[in-house]
């Protein structure tokens, strides 16, 4: 069975080119599918859920130690306004990828019956329209230099959205891995890019190149991921013109594009009003605190997003198992998030002082504050995988643009008070969202807040006192590597320990699996 797979996936790749039917297209789609499935994850949902998690751990544990790694470096080359002049851009960049993506990876998931004609439509389309972006972008340029006062803006702007035409040239083979939970394949992919791509980072900025530097990192981390995609899918785009497949996919993934650009929006509100009336260096500062903040989200975030709505949208016949999957999600989001994020909030001020000196110490309240609303975001992106999993693009769509216009208001109403004061309004907005997120993904659903409250209050509570009490028994240590590693070791301790006293099943399966791994 296992050399099955090379042959198959060969011969998929030969029918795409040869322009066969549609039917011979079809199945040679959903072969390779269920033999992925079969092959590498697994017979059982619940075994290929855990390798996918496991994977998507590995992956993204993987990613954030070498975006700290290589963070530390540029941090300590680079100034505040080195970062806020990138940072300004990254608004702009990531809408121009959500509308060229245009939320056909999600469409693709789930579309029961896949063909080949289907991943060739989705790839020439992103191309097309991805050239068509740079273009307006190229363009547009100067009046984005002239939004934010800053001339340099124009040369710089017109380099870094070359990154978002280079990757719509993977999306399609994006897709298929996501399909077919390839999240080793993908992990490797996501490290070596990141490897490269800090090498190549931290080596401009000590040759003093400053923002390029950042500029060119990014340039070259999507090029090498694109270069894997390719690798590690067996398919291959045809040279046919034919987008009559994205018909039937386009009432699902239009909302899911304006809900992208939406998000990107709310997440990245603060860059843009903080840019048009603060200067370079705030921003910076913020942006740096983001990045820090970022990491810990996305540890957690990428490992349950690389394995969320595949495996809700296959138990979506079964509205029972559906919900027993996403109570066991959320829990497990809860476990690692809360005390992963309260626990960087606590050392913040420690960590950056030690990784990056203390000309960044100005971060630190931007940092605390963040990791606060931060801890809640893996669990909001759970519910909003369950919407998406149901078909409810509509519903994710209003709500992500009502976050966001409530977002912006709560901002600028606290902009007289400073910008502490508009990071706090952000913050507390951010989590307030999070019961209208379980109203919409599961009213008449059979799961009640309050059972959702009992799911994540322990993880909660469990981080909040293990951090309360290892602030106070560690604030007289005075010093400063002596208190970080004293906060790490005692918070960690408390933290797991209460978890034990309460006897966990979360604590108690996490542990379980991975000592059957290593067995």
């Amino acid at each position: 069975m296992k050399n099955e797979e090379p042959q198959l996936n060969e011969e998929l790749r030969m029918k795409n080119e040869e322009s066969v039917p549609d039917t011979t297209e079809s199945s040679f789609c959903r072969e390779a599918a269920i033999l992925h499935s079969s092959l590498k994850e697994g017979s059982s949902l619940k075994d290929r859920t855990a390798r996918g998690l496991l994977w998507g751990g590995i992956s993204n544990a993987a990613q954030q130690l070498l975006n700290l790694l290589f963070g530390v470096f540029l941090a300590r080359l680079l100034t505040p306004e080195d970062y806020g002049m990138v940072g300004m851009l990254s608004i702009f960049s990531l809408i121009a990828a959500s509308l060229q993506e245009s939320g056909f990876t999600a469409a693709l998931a789930n579309k029961k019956d896949i063909s080949a004609r289907d991943y060739n439509a989705v790839f020439w389309f992103n191309v097309l329209l991805g050239a068509g972006l740079y273009v307006l972008l190229f363009l547009s340029a100067p009046l984005i230099a002239r939004f934010y006062g800053i001339p340099e803006l124009t040369p710089l702007a017109r380099y870094v959205f070359l990154g978002f035409f280079f990757s719509s040239f993977g999306i399609a083979h994006n897709a298929y891995l996501f399909r077919n939970l390839m999240t080793k394949q993908k992990a490797v992919a996501s490290i070596l890019a990141l490897s490269l791509s800090g090498v190549t980072g931290v080596t401009l900025a000590w040759l003093g190149f400053a923002y390029w530097g950042i500029a060119t990192q990014t340039l070259v981390f999507i090029g090498t991921q694109t270069l894997c995609y390719w690798y590690f899918s067996p398919w291959r785009p045809a040279f046919r013109w034919d987008f009559s497949p994205l018909r039937g996919m386009f009432a699902f993934s239009f909302k899911l594009v304006v809900t992208n650009v939406f998000n990107h929006i709310n997440n990245n509100l603060l860059s843009v009003v903080l840019g048009r009336f603060y200067t370079e260096r705030e921003v910076g500062n913020y942006n740096q605190a983001c990045k820090w903040s970022g990491m810990g989200q996305m540890l957690i975030l990428g490992m349950i997003n690389s394995v969320a709505q595949p495996v809700l949208a296959g138990v979506a016949d079964d509205a029972e198992r559906r919900r027993r999957v996403f109570r066991k999600m959320l829990r497990f989001a809860a476990f690692v998030s809360f005390p992963a994020l309260l626990g960087l909030a606590l050392t913040a001020e420690e960590l950056i002082v030690i990784a990056v000196t203390d000309k960044w110490l100005a971060c630190v309240p931007f940092l605390q504050l963040m990791c606060v609303s931060g801890a809640f975001v893996p669990i909001v992106g759970l519910y909003q995988q369950f919407v998406i999993s149901r078909g409810r693009s509509d519903v994710f769509m209003w709500n992500v643009i009502a976050s966001g216009l409530a977002l912006l208001a709560c901002v600028l109403l606290m902009k007289p008070y400073g910008i502490l004061a508009m990071v706090q309004a952000y913050v507390v907005v951010s989590i307030a969202w999070l019961p209208v997120w379980h109203f919409l993904a599961w009213r008449g659903g059979g799961f009640s807040l309050w059972a959702a409250l009992a799911d994540l209050l322990p993880f909660a509570l469990a981080a909040t006192g293990a951090m309360a009490l290892t602030f106070y028994v560690t604030a007289p240590i005075d010093n400063l590597y002596l208190r970080f590693a004293a906060k790490v070791v005692m918070a960690a301790v408390l933290y797991i320990g209460v978890m034990a006293l309460g006897r966990s099943a979360t604590l108690r399966e996490t542990w379980g699996y991975l000592h059957k791994k290593r067995m």
